[in-house]
């Protein structure tokens, strides 16, 4: 007889996902997306997202119920995003979290959502190792940390983004370059065609004297919205290919040096990469090569685990289960600016003000 069934409910930005583990293999997990509907407004609007949530949230968890051949009564427990991400968005999957652990009875735990990015690799590998750097690098987050045992110890910090992401780098670009949205997947595709040395973008805070693990994508941005001007300035056309194979480059350079770095400072042998970006095809090769001659084991999740997914956080409320965590109270709310502290995330509801 198998350990506890979790059930797992994401609902952060613009996917609501439902996915379901059992002692640290995945059962099922479902994903839909609102992407469609927030691209001709060129990036996610809260209220369009909140509302697709809305919508998805029963037909998501009822469609990762079947595939996993369960019924809503032989869950064990029930983990959800309860930060960071977009309010609306997150209450509306809190909400419906609830009532699911109401109604099957059975215990809820409030997970932080860069945690289940983190837990994402540990569903077709083996556990994490102790220590291991994990870069997480997504549309909103780009962040270095040591983490030890992820539900136990907190996680530390070793450098963040001091400004945009680098997913956010890469969509802002994207729109500057003409290229749809979501900018990450359309940059890499329009990369195929270009030389990545064509424009020498820089590389921020790589200098000697700069924080070594810290991120800052913004100052990058603007000298690609620069080369694009000069180009229409002079009546040219932009050579898009060119542009987005060099930014690309440069990310990927950042990125990689950095990870490379700490875990050389740190005397860590795993470097694990996860993040909407992680399914960058250029991150991906850089960190590969740049691993395999450093002696360092890479490990990335499959494609369909590195976007925002329920599986994640059910992988997180999977580990919490089986380390005798205490569930999250009855009036757990949502932190949407949460900082990553602890896997396991119970903010409580602030009393509403009164009235005088």
């Amino acid at each position: 007889m198998g350990g506890p069934v979790v059930l797992g409910i994401e609902s952060s930005c613009d996917e609501t996902g439902a996915g379901i583990v059992q002692d640290g293999r995945l059962l099922a997990h479902v994903v839909a997306t609102s992407m469609d509907e927030h691209a001709r407004f060129g990036g996610v609007v809260p209220e369009i997202a909140a509302r697709a949530h809305l919508h998805s949230f029963n037909p998501v968890v009822r469609e990762a119920l079947d595939r996993a051949g369960l019924r809503i009564g032989q869950i064990d427990a029930v983990a959800v995003t309860t930060g960071p991400g977009l309010s609306g968005a997150l209450q509306v999957g809190l909400a419906g979290a609830k009532s699911v652990a109401y109604a099957a009875g059975v215990p809820l735990y409030g997970v932080h959502h860069l945690a289940g990015h983190v837990a994402a690799d540990t569903l077709e590998r083996d556990p994490l190792p102790d220590p291991c750097v994990v870069l997480i690098v997504s549309g909103g987050h780009t962040s270095l940390l040591l983490v030890r045992d992820l539900v136990r110890e907190p996680i530390l910090h070793l450098g963040d983004t001091l400004d945009d992401a680098a997913g956010e780098c890469f969509d802002k670009v994207a729109r500057i370059l003409g290229l749809p949205y979501p900018g990450g997947p359309a940059i890499d595709r329009a990369a195929r065609g270009g030389d990545p040395k064509a424009v020498a973008f820089p590389r921020p805070l790589t200098r000697p004297g700069d924080d070594p693990y810290a991120f800052s994508f913004s100052g990058l941005k603007t000298a690609a919205a620069r080369w694009v001007e000069r180009h229409v300035q002079r009546g040219e056309e932009v050579p898009v290919a060119d542009g987005a194979a060099a930014l690309q480059e440069a990310v990927a350079d950042v990125l990689t040096r950095k990870a490379l770095a700490a875990c050389r400072a740190y005397d860590v042998k795993t470097l694990i990469v996860v993040g909407g970006v992680a399914a960058n095809s250029r991150v991906r090769a850089l960190a590969e090569k740049r691993c395999a001659s450093a002696g360092i084991e890479l490990r990335v999740p499959p494609m369909t685990l590195c976007t925002d997914n329920g599986a994640m956080i059910a992988a997180v409320g999977d580990l919490l289960v089986r380390a005798g965590t205490e569930p999250a109270p009855l009036d757990v709310s949502i932190d949407p600016s949460a900082p990553l502290e602890y896997a396991s995330l119970n903010p409580l509801a602030r009393p509403a003000a009164r009235v005088a």
